[in-house]
């Protein structure tokens, strides 16, 4: 049995945020649970599909986060509880879907679960989706523990059935991914049986109906949330400052608090339910102290909501001071920190914390002992070989060519592990878009040729509309399909081309050349280890016109590990190997830059790290002296 299954009521279990939500999700009744892989989302619906060998659920990983939120739905229509979860970047994809499905309603409990990445951590931006919450009329929920992660999502579902409509709850990575003992409830049973009544409808019309309709809703949760056990306030009965927090920050203002010894001077207001706000739970805290801190992750939400409320409040909790984002005293972006907590608090009330010290002493301690690292593809991927050779063909062919890259591991094409080829990247799918911009600029005079980029699970979420557009309107794009044959730059998670499902069922995968040979497109097929030979066609594809697909296809250098491993055996002939005096001025570990070459200083020659280096012998191909001998093992 699974563990997070296995946990009998009542016991403490150390859980990642995202398998607390995962148990909140099965403890909540869900049945049917559907996501587009996407960090720091991740592992809450891998965990889920670990549990659905357990118990009578459904588990599925969908094309993307639109198609996962209606396939929820779809549930929810029909009496089961439903989730899905996705990263901040997911819910624009799902957003519109989502402002009319709030319009229509719901029936049985639907959790909308978005994990938002403050700093980009592995993302494209630092959005936050808490605004969507606003925009749609739907309750939101900041938990601030894996422990609340758990019980909102529990009761996230209640909410929802009590509304009719969707509840979202905002996870960010960092309680995501971190580790805490949770004490878990006991699993419900699951033996709903689903079943739509033809004589209910969901639909959005009559719109203004409906949108009265939806604030009705949003009223009721207000109610709601004014009892809620997820608020909360520590601290004397009238401080000197009062700090509302929401989500990690609750923990960082706590922590930097009793550091500094404020404790008697400052209380923290831990507020779970940050959309709508309870009204008159604020108020009564806000007549509390005259000077009030806001502590939050990424935008001024609750900083912003608080203050409208305060205007409102003006005849009876007068004028506050406020210090946050918009004051400058909490930074405008970039992931919160404790010590940007200890910061503020130090500076309002004039204590000196030593800051600058603690980390010269810790750099001090550790500088010698971590090394440098960059963001690089790792040994053995075929990406590298890829943009090997598309740097080749565009230097072949001479005019001024570039990359309109995508999302994926491939993004770190825009840094030297893919020789800077890409020349930018914006939202899943948008790298075709862009493409077919520049592909129909040609009756303008614009002559540069164009080469696009996208994975194997890209292509799938949203860089088909691309490909037919570029079809529809005979733009002059070349696509290229990376397809290692995973999602690999989310860990792994299977999609309509590898030919298993997220309940790990075997499925006919969808053919991504046939595919594209159905719309009438031009398709070439090429081996990216082969960088000489792909180069050559990459070259005579883009001397033709029209849409054109060159499909990459290497599996990911990681999951052929798993399966087996590489059959070389590399090694760099030291007596070959001209060193500094070769000419070549280190290409193979300045420019090729695999982590498994590396320069010898003593020896002035470069080497293998046999701990690194997988074997895949692309390498050898790059020597100008055929130093790098590959062997079979």
């Amino acid at each position: 049995m699974n563990r997070i299954t296995a946990f009998q009521p009542g016991e403490t279990a150390l859980l990642q945020g995202n398998e607390a939500i995962a148990r909140g999700v099965l403890e909540g009744g869900a049945v049917f649970c559907a996501a587009y892989p996407g960090n720091p989302s991740s592992e809450i619906l891998e965990t889920l599909a670990e549990c659905s060998k357990d118990l009578p659920m459904y588990v599925e990983w969908s094309t993307n986060e639109k198609v996962a939120l209606e396939a929820a739905t779809a549930a929810s229509f029909a009496g089961c509880r439903a989730m899905v979860s996705m990263k901040q970047n997911g819910v624009n994809v799902a957003s519109d879907f989502l402002t009319n499905l709030t319009l229509s309603g719901t029936k049985a409990g639907i959790v909308l679960i978005s994990c938002d990445d403050p700093s980009g951590i592995s993302s494209t931006n630092e959005e936050d989706a808490r605004l969507f919450a606003r925009m749609t009329d739907i309750p939101l929920l900041e938990p601030a523990t894996p422990q609340e992660a758990l019980e909102m999502t529990r009761w996230a579902f209640e909410l929802s059935e009590k509304i009719s409509n969707v509840v979202m709850l905002r996870s960010v990575s960092r309680l995501s991914h971190t580790r805490s003992c949770v004490q878990v409830g006991a699993l419900p049973s699951l033996d709903t049986r689903p079943w739509f009544d033809p004589g209910q409808a969901f639909h959005t019309f009559p719109v203004v109906a409906k949108h009265a309709g939806r604030h009705r809703k949003l009223e009721e949760a207000a109610r709601l949330f004014e009892s809620s056990p997820f608020n909360a306030y520590e601290g004397p009965e009238n401080p000197e400052l009062l700090v509302i927090s929401s989500g990690c920050a609750w923990s960082y203002a706590s922590e930097a608090r009793d550091l500094l010894g404020l404790g008697e001077r400052v209380a923290v207001l831990k507020l779970g339910t940050t959309w709508p706000l309870p009204a008159e739970f604020i108020a009564r805290q806000l007549e509390r102290s005259k000077r009030i801190l806001f502590a939050e992750d990424i935008d001024p939400f609750v900083e912003d909501s608080v203050k409208a409320l305060a205007a409102d409040l003006g005849s009876r909790i007068g004028v506050r001071e406020f210090f946050g984002k918009t004051s400058g005293h909490i930074p405008a972006c970039g992931e919160l920190t404790p010590a940007h907590l200890m910061d503020v608090l130090g500076s309002l009330f004039e204590i000196d914390w030593l800051d600058e010290t603690y980390r010269h002493k810790v750099a001090a301690l550790i500088g010698d002992s971590l090394p440098l690292r960059e963001f690089g593809f790792c040994p053995g991927c075929p990406h590298r070989g890829s943009y090997y050779a598309v740097k080749k063909a565009l230097v072949w062919d001479g005019r001024n060519g570039f990359v309109s890259g995508d999302i994926g591991c491939y993004t770190m094409g825009i840094w030297p592990t893919g020789f800077n080829q890409v020349k930018s990247v914006h939202a899943m799918g948008s790298g075709i878009g862009l493409a077919c911009g520049y592909g129909k600029l040609t009756s303008l005079g614009f002559d540069q040729p164009v080469v696009t980029v996208c994975g194997d699970s890209t292509f799938f979420h949203a860089g088909l509309p691309g490909l037919v557009n570029a079809k529809f309107n005979q733009a002059d794009i070349l696509l290229l399909i990376l397809d290692n044959s995973a999602t690999a730059m989310t860990g792994f998670q299977p999609h309509p081309g590898t030919g298993r499902t997220a309940m790990g069922n075997p499925t006919e995968p969808v053919d991504v050349e046939a595919l594209c040979r159905s719309l009438g497109i031009t398709v070439a097929v090429a081996d990216p280890y082969r960088m000489e030979e792909t180069a050559q066609t990459l070259y005579g594809l883009m001397q033709q016109e029209g849409p054109r697909v060159l499909i990459l296809r290497r599996k990911c250098a990681l999951v052929q590990g798993r399966e087996g491993g590489f059959p070389f055996r590399m090694r760099v002939d030291q007596e070959t190997c001209l060193g500094e005096a070769c000419g070549c001025n280190r290409y193979c570990t300045r420019v090729f830059r695999c982590p498994g070459l590396v320069w010898d200083e003593k020896e002035q020659k470069s080497t293998i790290d046999e701990v690194i280096c997988v074997g895949c012998g692309i390498c050898a191909d790059i020597c100008p002296q055929g130093a790098i001998i590959r062997e079979r093992k």
